[in-house]
């Protein structure tokens, strides 16, 4: 199974190089299209209905018939939402499309495109091609692959702006990169295809019986997250439009300022798992969130664009620092046999409260320009509480057998 971590790795890497830019260019595209503040809310809340779909559909999907095949399926509609993006600018359409294309839903500058429908599908596979000890350490590697990819996709949105100098139209230029990301989703289908993966159902391996119930998990992690979904929700591509409001920054800019996010977000993935080993998962994933919320709060207050780019790149290395060891901690206490559905079930309701906050955030913005930041920090900080109080006397395997007594008389306690 370890032979799959390089398309695996090749796979996020096309993923997170094209939601970079999409990340960037598709409010700004709304915004030069002539949708108000408002309007862009409400295209990515109903985005997010067909993302939630999408989501779902795997959860139900990969455990039984495969991992490998959603994938392919997803990165199919990625396609087909990316030509319809290039093609027309009728509202419901542009609805859709950006749905299955997956705009705004790789997590933003220094995520490493580590969110979204297809992510259920790619984390069992990780999870199950190395041993429990090195878990954390590839969930770090493969996010460090996705920001520097991201680094160059953030790039390549300035490409629109150029265009529009050597006199093209602001359209044709974002449409020019819609037809771009579909060209990425075909790659996508590429590589995906040398992927292998066990049929059938997964027994725990012996030694690592889940410590809490698929039912008890998803639950805990949907409460977490429907809170955390609230907070990023007033981020997402919203945040590049605050940027725009606040200090009239382009794509360009935004550009630039990405890239220099995502190349500093990467040493921090690989630092990851050290940082998970010496706090233990559950402390690593607060503390750091608690540093990336006051990072966040700080930007409201900033005079210059500049000034608040460089506390937004401060949220993301915090961000980066946690985000591996809670990606692995869920794989970890979680029934191999149902790790889709974990992932996917206990996202969700991330999914469903992330579709509300850009709706009331776009609209609060025209009386409230700070009003996202604010909001986005409240939930978050509800999140991290939550966080902690649901797992902090829950343990993955291998902090369970650090703290294994030695002897044949004692076992691991589920």
């Amino acid at each position: 199974m370890s032979k799959n971590l390089p398309w695996l790795y090749a796979n996020r890497a096309l993923r997170s190089f094209a939601t970079a830019f999409l990340t960037v260019v598709f409010p700004l595209y709304l915004a030069v299209s002539g949708y108000s503040a408002a309007r862009i809310g409400l295209v990515l809340t109903l985005s997010g209905v067909v993302s939630v779909g999408l989501l779902a559909g795997v959860g139900i999907f990969a455990d039984k018939v495969g991992r490998k095949r959603a994938i392919i399926i997803l990165s199919v509609l990625s396609l087909l939402g990316g030509l319809a993006m290039a093609a027309s600018t009728a509202f419901w359409l542009i609805v859709l499309s950006s749905g299955l294309g997956g705009v705004g839903k790789g997590g933003g500058a220094g995520s490493g495109g580590s969110w979204g429908p297809l992510f259920p599908a790619e984390q069992p596979l990780l999870a199950e091609a190395v041993s429990s000890e090195n878990r954390t350490k590839v969930f770090g590697r493969i996010s460090f692959v996705g920001v520097m990819a991201g680094a160059v996709g953030s790039l390549v949105a300035v490409v629109p702006e150029w265009l529009h100098r050597n006199g093209w139209t602001w359209n044709a230029g974002y449409h020019l990169l819609f037809a771009f990301s579909a060209f990425l989703s075909l790659l996508m289908i590429l590589v995906a295809m040398p992927i292998r993966e066990t049929t059938g159902t997964l027994a725990a391996e012996p030694g690592e019986a889940p410590p809490i119930s698929v039912r008890s998990l998803t639950g805990r992690l949907g409460l977490t997250n429907a809170l955390n979904g609230l907070g990023f929700g007033f981020l997402g591509p919203l945040l590049t439009y605050w940027f725009y409001r606040r200090y009239g920054a382009g794509p360009a800019e935004l550009g630039v300022l990405y890239t220099i996010i995502n190349l500093a977000t990467a040493l921090p993935y690989l630092l990851a798992s050290r940082v998970a080993q010496w706090l233990g998962a559950v402390k690593a994933v607060t503390f750091t969130r608690i540093l990336s919320i006051v990072s966040l709060l700080l930007m409201a207050f900033m005079p210059v664009f500049w000034a608040a780019g460089l506390l937004y790149l401060l949220r993301m290395v915090f961000n980066s620092l946690g985000m591996p060891a809670r990606q692995s901690f869920a794989m970890g206490v979680s029934d191999r046999r149902y790790r889709s559905r974990v992932a996917a079930f206990s996202n969700l309701p991330s999914q469903l409260t992330a579709m509300i906050s850009p709706v009331i955030g776009g609209d609060a913005m025209e009386t409230m320009l700070d009003f996202p930041i604010y909001g986005a920090a409240f939930f978050m900080m509800l999140n991290v509480a939550a966080y902690y109080l649901a797992f902090r006397n829950i343990a993955p395997p291998e902090e369970r057998n650090r703290r294994k007594p030695s002897g044949p008389s004692h076992s691991l306690a589920p």
